[in-house]
């Protein structure tokens, strides 16, 4: 038997333990998500100025109207302005806004004081004029229909909200039901157009 034969390297190579294939490290997680961009404290400070302008402005305006409203006018006498087809009509809109949801005032009364926290926590970040002036106007109306919840009959949290304004072939509406549709439109535009709310890619505005 020829000393090929006899040697034992090829067994011994077969039964060794093949060697351990490492696994590529899987990639490590960053252990800190990256900061929220912010803008300049100086642009942030301008923005917040006419977010809270236009806010305060909507506010007083829907307030003083209504106050108006409720002292000069009956639900049962409408007044014509004269020439224009629009009429001054007191209503008492237990809904939401253009008389939706009558049935459920307090869903309502919640939904806007959650709208309202929403506009707050995302102002922190406004860098965009647009944008701006978009949340204060969603701002404004809010509040000023959030206060006929909160302080009109029937009481807390499902009062009625005052309606005045007719228009034909409208639900009659107010100052605050108007501020909020502007501010839908403008949020639509803003969003098709790719307008970023810390205004980073927008600086022009």
């Amino acid at each position: 038997m020829s000393e090929t034969a006899l040697d034992p390297g090829p067994v011994r190579d077969l039964l060794a333990p093949s060697p351990r294939v490492t696994e590529p490290a899987a990639p490590t997680r960053a252990r800190h998500a990256a900061p929220v961009y912010l803008p300049p404290a100086a642009i942030r400070r301008s923005r917040l100025a006419l977010f809270g302008g236009v806010a305060a402005a909507v506010y007083l305006v829907d307030l003083a109207t209504k106050i108006a409203i409720v002292a000069f006018l009956t639900e049962d006498d409408p007044v014509e302005i004269g020439g224009t087809g629009v009429s001054l009509r007191l209503i008492r809109n237990p809904g939401a806004a253009f008389g939706v949801g009558v049935d459920v005032t307090a869903v309502f009364t919640v939904i806007t004081v959650c709208v309202v926290g929403a506009v707050l926590t995302s102002s922190r970040r406004l860098g965009s004029r647009p944008w701006a002036l978009t949340l204060g106007l969603l701002l404004g109306g809010a509040l000023g229909n959030l206060t006929d919840r909160l302080a009109r009959s029937p009481g807390f949290l499902s009062g009625h909200v005052v309606d005045f304004v007719e228009i034909p072939g409208w639900p009659i509406f107010n100052v605050a039901d108007l501020s909020i549709c502007v501010a839908g439109g403008l949020m639509v535009a803003l969003a098709c157009r790719n307008v970023p709310l810390d205004g980073r890619r927008c600086r022009r505005y």
